[in-house]
C-alpha cells in the first residue's frame, strides 16, 4: 500500500550518508523525503467490513454509551478521550476500581492505517477484535457480551439503528464489532502545521523544525520505525524501555529473542497532547523521550539495531523538539457531532 512504499523510501533514504544536513541549510535529501509524507486520498476499510454512515452513526453511538459497560459508569470513550489525544493522559490506563492496569492506553488516532496484529503487545489479530477483550475483562468495562447483546436487544431505538446499519434488526457480537470498528477508523488527525508545509507552505513550520525534519530522517532516523503519513511502520520494537516481566510481544513469541521486550511503534502524530509516553507512561515529557534515544536506552539482545547512542547537541535536540510540535493540530477534529457523508471519507 501507498504508506508502507513511503516508508521504504523513507528508510532506504535515511541510509544514504550520516554527515549530510549537521550544518550549514537543508539537508539534500530533504525533498526526497517529504514526498513519503503526502497524505492519502482516503481513508482505508477492510471489505470485510466495508464503510457506511449509518455503521459508523451506531459505532459513534455505542463507543460513547455506558449501557456496554457492567454497572453503566464506563464507555469506550472513558479511555480514549477524543480532548486527551483519543487516549487517557494516564501513565497506565485506570480499572474500574480505579487502580493501574499493566500498559498505557493506546491512541486510536489513524487506527484505520494499522497493519497487522494491534495492541502494544499485538494480542489483537484485527481492530473488529478489540473491543470485546475491555468489555468483558472484570477490570474494565465488565460486562459479558451474552449480557451486552441482551442490553441493546431490549433498547428499541438500537434494534432500529443495527437494522438502519445492517439491513437487519439482529443485534450480534460480529456487529457490535464492526459498527465500533467502522466509528474508530474515522478517528483520524486533522491537518497540522506539518501537513500544510508537506504540501508546499515553507512559511507553515520554522527553520528549527525542518531542520529537525532532516534530523529525525537522516542521522538520527527515527524514520526507520516512525515512517509516512502516519509515523508508523505497524512493527515491533524494543527501544530499551521494558523490564521484568513487561515483555511485550515476547508474550506471544517466547522464542523470539528480537521480540522480547518489544512494542508495537506508535503513531506520532497529535503527540503533543499524547502526554505521558511509551508503552508503559514512563516518560513524562517529549524532552525525556529524546533523552531517551540519545542515549539509546538499555542495552540487551533485543534491543533493536536501529537503538543506539545518538550524542545529539543541544541544539539538535531543540531542533527535534521543534519538528515534533508540528506534528500537532490547533484543534483536533470534533468526531462527536460530526455528520458522516456518504462515500468514503477522505483523511
Amino acid at each position: 500500500m501507498a504508506w508502507k512504499v513511503g516508508a521504504a523510501i523513507a528508510g532506504l533514504l535515511g541510509l544514504v550518508g550520516v554527515t549530510a544536513g549537521l550544518g550549514g541549510g537543508a539537508d539534500p535529501r530533504r525533498a526526497g523525503w517529504r514526498e513519503t509524507y503526502r497524505s492519502p486520498a482516503e481513508i482505508p476499510f477492510p471489505d470485510e467490513n466495508p464503510y457506511s454512515a449509518a455503521k459508523a452513526d451506531l459505532g459513534r453511538r455505542l463507543f460513547f454509551d455506558p449501557i456496554l459497560s457492567g454497572d453503566g459508569t464506563r464507555a469506550c470513550a472513558t479511555c480514549h478521550l477524543p480532548d486527551l489525544g483519543w487516549g487517557d493522559g494516564r501513565a497506565r490506563a485506570a480499572t474500574r476500581m480505579q487502580g493501574d492496569m499493566d500498559l498505557r492506553t493506546p491512541t486510536l488516532i489513524n487506527i484505520a492505517w494499522q497493519d497487522g496484529p494491534m495492541g502494544w503487545d499485538g494480542k489483537f489479530k484485527t481492530l473488529e477484535s478489540v473491543a470485546a477483550m475491555p468489555m468483558i475483562s472484570p477490570s474494565n468495562m465488565n460486562l459479558p457480551m451474552a449480557d451486552a447483546l441482551a442490553r441493546l436487544s431490549a433498547d428499541s431505538s438500537y434494534a432500529v439503528a443495527f437494522a438502519t446499519a445492517f439491513n437487519d434488526p439482529a443485534i450480534t457480537r460480529d456487529r457490535l464489532e464492526a459498527a465500533l470498528a467502522t466509528f474508530e477508523r474515522l478517528i483520524v488527525t486533522g491537518t497540522s502545521p506539518f501537513d500544510r508545509w508537506i504540501a508546499g507552505d515553507e512559511a507553515a513550520i520554522g527553520e528549527p523544525a525542518k531542520r529537525g525534519f532532516d534530523l529525525f530522517n537522516g542521522r538520527a532516523d527515527c524514520a526507520g520505525c516512525h515512517s509516512g503519513w502516519s509515523f508508523t511502520d505497524n512493527s515491533f520494537h524494543d527501544i530499551g524501555v521494558g523490564t521484568g516481566n513487561d515483555i511485550g510481544r515476547g508474550r506471544f513469541k517466547p522464542t523470539s529473542v528480537a521480540l522480547r521486550y518489544a512494542f508495537k511503534t506508535p503513531t506520532l502524530r497529535e503527540i503533543g497532547r499524547r502526554a505521558p509516553y511509551m508503552h508503559d507512561g514512563s516518560l513524562a515529557t517529549l524532552e525525556a523521550v529524546i533523552d531517551l534515544y540519545d542515549r539509546g536506552g538499555i542495552e540487551r539482545p533485543s534491543r533493536s539495531r536501529a537503538i543506539k547512542p545518538l550524542h545529539l547537541s543541544a541544539t539538535e535536540r531543540a531542533d527535534l523538539l521543534a519538528f515534533l510540535k508540528t506534528l500537532s493540530t490547533e484543534a483536533a477534529p470534533d468526531l462527536t457531532t460530526a455528520s458522516f457523508t456518504t462515500a468514503v471519507p477522505a483523511p
